[in-house]
């Protein structure tokens, strides 16, 4: 229990401290690359200088499934210090699931070798997305990179929350 109540202390004694912090946003488009579980494009389209709208087209692929979202966030941003903020969101996303063709070999009682092909479906994904993570605006360059993690809740495929697995790392061009 003192270690929760340090960390506590501790943690609001430095969201305090950096509270005189300004503008974080500073321009209004920024493109760039996203990198982790999945892999895709990112554009943000700041409203004002704590808001931006955020789109995201991603891919992701792995030895059963292929998957292609659009994902569309509303994000507050909020200052650590100086070049160095911290954000959360929500939004949703929209795109498409595909399980991959998958060919399997045995060999049956008589001793034969059976091939059996199971062709891979495509489903509709739908799901509610939220954001949350950190970014760093590079001094006298024109560039940021953010560490985020993206949990949603998948309604069709598997109905479940993903916490963990959308980890991602954004480099930005920012114009």
């Amino acid at each position: 229990m003192k270690k929760a109540n340090w960390l506590l202390l501790t943690l609001g004694i430095v969201l305090v401290s950096f509270g005189k912090v300004s503008a974080q946003l500073d321009t209004q488009h920024a493109v760039g690359g996203r990198f982790g579980s999945a892999t895709g494009f990112s554009y943000r389209y700041t409203l004002a200088e704590d808001r931006a709208v955020q789109g995201i087209m991603s891919l992701q692929s792995n030895s059963k499934s292929r998957r292609f979202r659009l994902v569309g966030l509303y994000e507050f941003h909020k200052p650590l210090a100086e070049n160095f903020s911290w954000f959360y969101g929500f939004g949703g996303s929209i795109g498409s699931f595909r399980y991959k063709d998958v060919e399997r070999t045995w060999q049956n009682d008589a001793g034969q070798t059976v091939t059996e092909r199971v062709n891979g479906k495509s489903e509709l994904a739908l799901s509610i997305d939220g954001i949350i993570g950190v970014e760093y605006a590079i001094p006298t360059t024109p560039l940021s990179v953010s560490l985020d993690v993206k949990p949603y809740f998948d309604f069709l495929q598997e109905s479940t929350i993903k916490l963990i697995d959308p980890l991602g790392l954004t480099i930005r061009y920012k114009f």
